[in-house]
């Protein structure tokens, strides 16, 4: 382990090493952008919507004794405030911004205000006559807020040492472990989140008992020991043992953030059996239950998976914050194993599911990321709060608001993501323009400078910047898309290179140029026929984009039929196909015996967007999966 790397995750064994901030810094481009906007918007909106709506003041009642059964916000808004604060937390690690600093402060003394003699700190529970503590652990999400609490205290940690939120969150963590140890209660929390921040928590300050507790979580789920529901005990992860599960199941959210720890807890144990069920669970998940976008979460009714191939794309949820977990559990399988079938999955959330919620100010978000829909939304009214997740809008504020400043924090702390050392050399996983600077466990220095306007183009830049006189190893991802990718190393000429792993060893000279082409002309994209919702349809993808159309470039949409047969063709942004519209049949009843009615119209261009950019233009109708026709 390398002592001193700002990162979300840093695992005390594994075949790789994350590198993070001070070691990759992103200087521009696609997230560069989105990055800038974080810091300049995003922050500060998150802070001025929990000021407005009282979800900071709930701590000042709390400290000042005037709670009262009226306390505005859910159980967890408490949560939407750590995961602020360690979104400022990295925000300062990677810029030194005065402004994230100062806000850190201030939020972090009225949290400490709130925390109770014995460490316990919560604003909805267990002061006045608010119900006791630990009374509600299906819903009262007490043990998810401190998860939260803990994950910001390590982004602080790890990007300023140790400090006033660090020590409220060693408190608060001290009283989970007196509270739910071995010899207290056997019980666990409705919502996931608590496993992986005490197993985060217990790594970067390296107190075993907090990884512990977190297996002791872990072992206790899925034994029925919370209340049943309606939606049943699967919703929450509750009914099967996660070394028995075979897929993920229930609410998204809480099953990827259990699974998070689970990995967490397996490469600290050296618990093979419990990597293996994860390893198997991603495996069936992404294969059957998981969209093109790799969004995940295909109903409304609870916010969950559902069953084998159940993909529909109009009733689509994928939660943004379930593609925040899917994020957090694919980085922890990759840097437990060092397979790239995990970054590739990555990759696809990241351009699909991240870049798609905020709006291109950072004021305005999306919950759910459908994959058609059906009607315009309503504009949303940026003064007013959003009712509802799934309104095809973006919107300032929600009255459920988990996925902004989840979306903060991801953006915030992304040069953790981006590559890793072993002890041979670098491995880049994730294309952006950055500067990466660092030493191998023998002191071989790595120095390099990425160049690229990815995913504009499929161009990418690894040049050399210091001279190292001992070879190491550069590894490159090819992405699985990516066939028919070639590399041209310095002064060579290009030569072909498989999806996988592109590794490069030799003494690199400063200055030197390693360039990968990936192929970006537009492609078709072809469900597996279990998939009954888009059977007798097709996607466009480009790159890492999944493409869809919109009704702002083209009205009629719900006709559209294309010809499968005219491969996609490159356009400025996305691509065209050629298509017409089917016409309708006009009669009393939908539905016809005799001949398949085809579509008879002039066929003509159709311009296809990036899926990240809908609704940016208006609000739209929109669909990714395209019927066609060869007839």
């Amino acid at each position: 382990m390398t002592e001193g790397r700002s990162v979300p995750v840093l695992p005390s064994y594994g075949p790789v090493r994350p590198l993070g901030l001070g070691q990759v810094s992103i200087t521009g481009g696609f997230w560069g952008g989105r990055q800038a906007v974080n810091a300049t918007a995003t922050l500060s909106h998150c802070e001025t919507w929990m000021e407005r709506l009282g979800w900071l003041a709930n701590f000042d009642r709390v400290a000042d004794g005037t709670t009262a059964p009226d306390r505005p916000g859910w159980p967890f808004s408490d949560s939407e405030v750590y995961k602020l604060l360690e979104a400022l937390a990295w925000e300062t690690g990677r810029t030194g911004d005065v402004e994230a600093e100062s806000a850190i402060k201030r939020l972090t003394a009225r949290v400490a205000r709130a925390q109770d003699p014995d460490g316990y700190l919560n604003t909805c529970f267990g002061h006045g006559d608010q119900p006791p503590r630990y009374s509600d652990l299906e819903g009262g999400h007490e043990l998810y807020n401190l998860g939260h609490l803990l994950q910001a205290a390590v982004a602080r940690l790890r990007t300023a040492g140790e400090d006033d939120l660090v020590r409220i969150a060693r408190r608060a963590a001290d009283h989970v472990c007196r509270t739910f140890g071995e010899d207290g209660m056997r019980k666990i929390c409705g919502h996931p989140e608590i496993e992986v921040g005490l197993a985060e928590f217990g790594r970067a300050l390296g107190e075993d008992r907090y990884v512990e507790q977190a297996r002791l979580f872990l072992d206790r789920r899925g034994r029925g020991t919370l209340r049943d529901i309606p939606l049943g005990r699967a919703y929450f992860q509750d009914d099967i043992p996660i070394r028995q599960a075979g897929v993920w199941r229930g609410h998204a959210v809480r099953a990827l953030y259990l699974t998070a720890a689970a990995v967490d807890v397996a490469v600290e144990r050296g618990d093979d059996e419990l990597l293996g069920a994860v390893e198997r669970q991603w495996e069936r998940s992404v294969a059957r239950r998981t969209y093109i976008t790799g969004g995940m979460g295909s109903r409304h009714q609870d916010e969950g998976f559902g069953e084998d191939w159940e993909l529909p794309p109009d009733r689509a949820y994928c939660e943004t914050c379930a593609g925040v977990a899917s994020i957090m559990v694919s980085w922890r399988l990759h840097l437990a194993t060092g397979d790239v079938r995990y970054t590739d999955l990555i990759e696809r959330t990241l351009y699909n599911i991240i870049a798609t919620s905020p709006s291109p100010d950072g004021a305005a978000f999306f919950y759910a990321n459908p994959l058609h829909q059906r009607a315009p939304g309503k504009p949303s009214d940026g003064t007013e709060v959003s009712p509802r997740a799934e309104a095809g809008v973006r919107a300032a504020w929600f009255d459920v608001s988990c996925c902004p400043t989840n979306v903060a924090r991801t953006l915030a702390s992304l040069e953790g993501y981006l590559a890793t050392t072993d002890d041979d050399g670098l491995q880049i996983h994730q294309y952006a323009p950055c500067a990466i600077r660092t030493e191998l466990p023998d002191g071989r220095r790595v120095a390099v400078d990425v160049e690229t306007d990815y995913p504009e183009t499929g161009t990418i830049r690894v040049r050399i910047a210091a001279d190292e006189p001992s070879p190491w190893t550069l590894s490159l991802r090819v992405p699985a898309w990516a066939a028919g990718a070639s590399v041209i190393e310095d002064g060579g000429r290009a030569r072909p290179v498989g999806p996988g792993v592109l590794t490069l060893r030799r003494a690199f000279r400063a200055g030197e140029v390693i360039t990968l082409e990936l192929p970006m002309r537009p492609r078709f994209t072809w469900p597996d026929p279990r998939i009954d919702a888009v059977r007798g349809c097709v996607a466009v993808e480009r790159g890492p984009e999944v493409l869809c159309v919109e009704s702002r470039d083209l009205d009629g949409l719900d006709a559209l039929v294309i010809d499968p047969l005219l491969g996609p063709q490159p356009d400025p942004g996305g691509a065209r196909v050629r298509g017409r519209l089917a016409a309708p049949a006009g009669g009393p009843w939908p539905y016809a015996s005799g001949a398949h009615p085809v579509a008879d119209g002039e066929w003509f261009d159709v311009t296809l967007r990036p899926y990240h950019s809908w609704a940016q233009r208006g609000s739209s109708s929109m669909r990714v999966w395209l019927p066609f026709s060869v007839r």
